[in-house]
C-alpha cells in the first residue's frame, strides 16, 4: 500500500505527467476568420497607439509589430472559435482594457488562448477573458507583464479539458500582478521561467492554484490560492520566496496547501496555510526555511519525507491541526525550534515563555499514519489511543523522535500574516474564524497574538 503522501505525488503525476511542451504556434488567421480590426492594426505605424471604440468585433487579431491597443469603454473581442483570439507575435505590444471571448473553441494541442504571446516585452492589463481554453499564454515572452486581468475558463469542462488561467513557458523576468482567476485547470502554470514576480493575485475553484517546475529565483507575495486539489505544487526548482500568501480550503484525498518536491533553498515566511487536508508537504527537498507562518485546521500540519534534509521550521504558529507531523520514513534532520503548537500541554514553570520540556511532534501512530494509508481510518478511534499508551509504556516501540526543542507556550505576534476571509469555507461548513473559535483560539491566534 502506498503512503498517503506518495498518493499525492502520484495523483499529481497522473494528471499531466507534469512537464508540458508548447504546441504548434498559431500564425496569422485566414481572412475569413480575421477581426475587422486587422486592417487598422496592419496600417498602424510601429510604436503607434490604436484606440478601439466600444462595440463587438468578431474574429481573431494578429499583432506583429510594437503597438499599443487601448480599449475605450471595454470593446468586446469575440474570437472565430478556431484558435487564439489575440495572437501577439511582435515585441513590445500592449493590450489594455478589452473583454475577450474565446467562444469555447480552439485546440489544446495548439495552446489556443484568449491572448497568446510569443514575443518579448508584452503588457496585458485590465482585460477580462472568458470561454477560452487558456486565458493568457506566455511562450518565450521574456519581460512580459500581466496585470489586473480577470480570467475564467469554459464552464462545465473537466480540468483535463481546459488550459491554465495564465500559462508561462520559457519566459524570464515576467510580472503577474493583481489578476483574478477561477474555473480553469491550474491558476498559474509556470515552467522553465525564472526571475519573475507573482504578486497580489487570486486563484480559486480549480485544480492547482499554482503548478510550477524547473523555475528558479521567483518571488510570490500577497497571493490567494484557494479551494483546489492543491494550493501550490512546486517541483524541481530553487531559490523561491513565498511571503504573505494564503493557501486555504484545499481539501480532498490528495489535497495539500503547499507542496515541494525536489525544491531547495526556498524561503516561506508570513504565510497563512489553513483548512487544508495537509498543510505543507516536503519530498526530496533541502535547505528550505519556514518562518513566522500560521498552519491551522489541517488534518496533518506537515507531511515530511525522510528524503528531505536540512530544512528548518522556526517561529511558526501551528493551530488546531489533527496531527502536527506525518513522517514518511524513520528519521529526519529537519529542525523545529521556537514554534507554537496549540496541542502542546507542557508547562512553563520558570515563566520564560518556553515549555520546560521539548514538544514531541511524532509518535508511533503518527509514524504509521505517514507510512500506511489505512492508519487514517482509525485515527480517531481507540486503536490510536492504545498505541499512544503503549508507546509510553514500552520504549522499544519508539521511532527516532522529532521534537521542537524550544516550543513557545503562547502564539507569537505575527503581524505580517494575512487574515482569512470572513466567509464560509463551504456552503455547509463553518467559517474559518468560527472553527478557530471552537478551539478557544479565534482571530488573535490566527494572527499570532492576543490583542
Amino acid at each position: 500500500m502506498l503512503p498517503v503522501a506518495l498518493w499525492i505525488l502520484c495523483s499529481a503525476a497522473a494528471a499531466d505527467e507534469h512537464v508540458v511542451s508548447p504546441g504548434q504556434l498559431e500564425g496569422r488567421p485566414e481572412a475569413a476568420d480575421a477581426s475587422p480590426l486587422q486592417a487598422r492594426v496592419d496600417a498602424a505605424p510601429a510604436g503607434g497607439v490604436v484606440v478601439i471604440e466600444p462595440g463587438e468585433y468578431r474574429g481573431d487579431l494578429f499583432l506583429d509589430r510594437p503597438l499599443t491597443l487601448v480599449g475605450r469603454d471595454r470593446p468586446r473581442l469575440v474570437g472565430s472559435g478556431k484558435g487564439s483570439v489575440v495572437r501577439v507575435r511582435g515585441a513590445d505590444v500592449t493590450l489594455d482594457g478589452f473583454d475577450i471571448d474565446g467562444r469555447e473553441g480552439g485546440d489544446l494541442g495548439r495552446d489556443s488562448s484568449g491572448v497568446h504571446v510569443s514575443a518579448p516585452g508584452a503588457t496585458i492589463r485590465k482585460c477580462r477573458i472568458a470561454n477560452a481554453l487558456f486565458g493568457i499564454y506566455l511562450r518565450e515572452a521574456s519581460g512580459a507583464t500581466v496585470a489586473l486581468c480577470r480570467l475564467r475558463g469554459i464552464p462545465g469542462k473537466d480540468p483535463g479539458e481546459k488550459g491554465s488561467g495564465i500559462h508561462v513557458w520559457n519566459t524570464d523576468g515576467f510580472r503577474l500582478e493583481g489578476n483574478d482567476i477561477a474555473d480553469v485547470r491550474d491558476g498559474f502554470y509556470i515552467q522553465s521561467s525564472s526571475r519573475g514576480v507573482i504578486r497580489g493575485n487570486v486563484a480559486r475553484d480549480l485544480r492547482y492554484g499554482l503548478h510550477y517546475m524547473f523555475s528558479d529565483d521567483n518571488v510570490f507575495e500577497d497571493n490567494l490560492f484557494e479551494n483546489g486539489a492543491a494550493g501550490a505544487a512546486l517541483m524541481y526548482s530553487k531559490r523561491i520566496d513565498f511571503r504573505r500568501n494564503r493557501f486555504l480550503h484545499n481539501r480532498g484525498f490528495a489535497s495539500v496547501g503547499l507542496l515541494f518536491k525536489a525544491c531547495d533553498d526556498v524561503i516561506a515566511e508570513d504565510n497563512l496555510i489553513a483548512d487544508n487536508a495537509r498543510g505543507i508537504l516536503l519530498e526530496g527537498s533541502y535547505r528550505n526555511v519556514f518562518r513566522r507562518n500560521v498552519v491551522a485546521l489541517s488534518d496533518a500540519a506537515i507531511v515530511l519525507y525522510d528524503s528531505s534534509g536540512q530544512n528548518r521550521f522556526e517561529g511558526n504558529s501551528f493551530v488546531g491541526n489533527m496531527t502536527p507531523l506525518d513522517l514518511v520514513g524513520r528519521r529526519t534532520d529537519t529542525a523545529f525550534d521556537g514554534n507554537y503548537w496549540s496541542s502542546n500541554a507542557e508547562p512553563d514553570l520558570d515563566g520564560d515563555g518556553l515549555s520546560d520540556r521539548p514538544y514531541r511532534l511524532s509518535s508511533v501512530f503518527d509514524h504509521l499514519r505517514g507510512n500506511l494509508t489505512a492508519a487514517d481510518l482509525m485515527s480517531q478511534g481507540p486503536a490510536a489511543a492504545a498505541l499512544a499508551v503503549a508507546e509510553e509504556t514500552f520504549p522499544v516501540l519508539r521511532a527516532v523522535p522529532v521534537e521542537d526543542h524550544s516550543p513557545l507556550v503562547r502564539p507569537p505576534v505575527l503581524d505580517a500574516v494575512p487574515q482569512p476571509e470572513a466567509r464560509p469555507s463551504s456552503a455547509n461548513g463553518p467559517g474559518m474564524l468560527a472553527a478557530l473559535g471552537a478551539f478557544g483560539l479565534g482571530t488573535a491566534v490566527m494572527l499570532g497574538g492576543r490583542r
